[in-house]
């Protein structure tokens, strides 16, 4: 499988998943302002959507959205135990987590990396993060993962969008749980490994 990521972008959540799972992949690295990728290439030809994450497949069919990605991943290495088994609680949990991140934070996080989006209406982002933050920290205060008693998906993925705070004005740091949280999800040695592909950490 090859990924197409760009690095600390939403695409780290399946590049960790991947790395979770134990399973083989190629990574192209993508320019997300120029839709170019390294080795020459134009993205867009890719996905015309022209974000990152795709997974192209070993038959060269290829999927995008994170979510659904992770989920795939997860289906394909059951005995991971990166998701809860169709059709349980558990995975309707998961799926909730992961519908959650994506709606809620990770695009609320969008306008604020975006180069024209005026300053006024960056505030109103960070004003409904901040009331996100405040939400999740009490709902995963008493929690080590988001679902169950072991890491998930879902895990990774909050875990990436979070990773963001601190580069849009707010700090992680305010919201101690948030912050307590985050740090222990990047001790894992497959976000270390990821975190280290990408180029975020040495």
């Amino acid at each position: 499988m090859k990924l197409y990521y760009a690095p600390g972008a939403c695409s780290l959540s399946p590049h960790i998943a991947l790395i979770e799972a134990g399973m083989p992949y190629d990574l192209v690295k993508v320019n997300t302002k120029t839709k170019q990728f390294d080795g020459g290439g134009d993205f867009l030809a890719v996905n015309a959507k022209g974000y990152v994450p795709v997974l192209e497949l070993d038959d060269g069919q290829r999927l995008t959205e994170g979510p659904a990605i992770v989920q795939y991943l997860a289906d394909r290495k059951p005995e991971s135990g990166l998701a809860p088994k169709p059709g349980t609680l558990e995975r309707v949990r998961v799926q909730e987590w992961l519908n959650f991140t994506t709606s809620e934070i990770h695009k609320t996080f969008s306008p604020l990396f975006g180069a024209d989006t005026p300053e006024d209406y960056k505030e109103i982002a960070r004003k409904k993060l901040r009331g996100r933050f405040d939400w999740l920290s009490k709902e995963i205060k008493d929690r080590e993962f988001l679902v169950g008693n072991h890491y998930t998906v879902a895990d990774g993925y909050l875990f990436t969008v979070l990773g963001w705070t601190d580069h849009v004005g707010l700090k992680l740091a305010d919201w101690p749980v948030l912050k307590a949280w985050h740090g222990r999800i990047a001790q894992r040695p497959a976000v270390q490994k990821a975190l280290k592909e990408e180029g975020l950490i040495k």
